[in-house]
């Protein structure tokens, strides 16, 4: 028997279609924005479209496992183009994988007890909170350091944690090939929980699994990107699965999301091979922190919906509007920016290739 929160949240989507088409090209952008981002950080877009869904109306946990089961035919898409520049350690995401599995079971199990318990609201209030902690740790650690670089010329991610983690690397040591570091078994298994726990929770495991292999491990930052989506490929699969066993996955979303993201997902990966590394780290931390001010913004109409405070609906609604200015501005912003670097580089070279050519036929 299907639970009624679960057929309750399909009654909400299915009338956010119905009442306004313009919704439908909402999630498309949505998907485009996502991919772009997807390819170009390798963390999946997911820490932008899931509070997407979820300002347009989406319950938390539809738009978790939506995402989820969109992410497995982006990632797929994104590892390829990935594969093929040689950023992907399939080893590595093997290993990350073998308890990644676990923590998906874990958080699924979470979220749908917050969702049958307090529903809606309560869905969404525990999505955000715990995006609002576990972002907002992540995000400012990676501006703090890309300003450091950018003070520092040169210089690439800090090595203090990696000096630190080194500390507690124990044996079993793990080689890997692509990505030329060595690793304890113990340490990526639990950084392999970490991730799938975070893409199961928000649909965001590229936020611990691309940090972590850069700033524990001493994985280059293309290389993290395009391991992360390789390993989001199996991840988004077995999320897909547990999710869809509890009625919790729309496929109208998620080929709404794909009608988008899969151009998107061509600009951000080609985009890493043309942009500084130092600006793919700095594009990430402030679109992470101005996601997490979008989120910040939506929890008072979920506390009030729980009568755990008492604001306004005038209140409400404003504090509504800005978290959609601030996602959606941000995401909007972000992904002209890769477009745009991308199509300049492309004219960069195109230009010295004339030039090269024009100059041999003169001589």
């Amino acid at each position: 028997m299907v639970d009624a929160h679960v057929i309750d949240s399909v009654k909400i989507v299915t009338q956010i279609f119905d009442a306004n088409p313009w919704y439908m090209l909402g999630m498309v952008l949505l998907g485009f924005i996502g991919g772009t981002i997807s390819g170009f950080i390798g963390s999946g877009g997911a820490f932008l479209m899931t509070p997407g869904m979820m300002n347009l109306g989406i319950p938390g946990v539809i738009a978790v496992s939506s995402n989820i089961a969109h992410k497995f035919g982006k990632a797929m898409m994104g590892s390829k183009k990935h594969g093929e520049l040689g950023n992907v350690d399939k080893k590595m995401g093997f290993y990350l994988l073998v308890t990644a599995a676990i923590g998906i079971n874990a958080a699924v199990y979470v979220n749908k007890f917050f969702f049958e318990k307090m529903g809606k609201d309560g869905s969404d209030l525990y999505v955000s909170a715990f995006f609002i902690i576990m972002l907002s740790i992540i995000g400012t650690f990676m501006l703090k350091d890309a300003l450091r670089s950018k003070r520092q010329p040169g210089t690439g991610p800090t090595d203090k944690l990696l000096k630190l983690s080194k500390k507690f690397q124990f044996k079993p040591m793990i080689h890997f090939k692509v990505a030329n570091v060595d690793i304890s078994l113990s340490a990526i298994l639990i950084v392999g929980f970490g991730i799938g726990y975070m893409a199961g929770t928000i649909g965001v495991g590229g936020f611990i699994g691309v940090p972590a292999m850069i700033y524990l491990f001493g994985v280059p930052t293309v290389i993290a990107a395009g391991t992360e989506l390789f390993l989001a490929m199996f991840t988004g699969a077995w999320g897909t699965f547990n999710y869809a066993l509890h009625g919790y996955v729309d496929l109208r979303l998620v080929l709404l999301l794909y009608l988008g993201s899969l151009p998107g997902l061509y600009f951000g990966a080609v985009a890493t091979k043309v942009v500084k590394e130092l600006y793919i780290r700095m594009v990430t931390a402030i679109l992470i922190l101005l996601c997490v001010i979008s989120r910040i913004l939506a929890v008072p109409g979920n506390c009030k919906n729980l009568n755990m405070i008492d604001i306004s609906k005038e209140n409400i609604a404003m504090l509504e509007t800005g978290s959609r200015i601030f996602l959606f501005g941000s995401g909007l912003v972000a992904t002209f920016l890769i477009i745009y670097w991308t199509f300049s580089a492309k004219a960069k070279e195109n230009k010295a290739a004339a030039a090269l050519r024009y100059s041999g036929s003169v001589e």
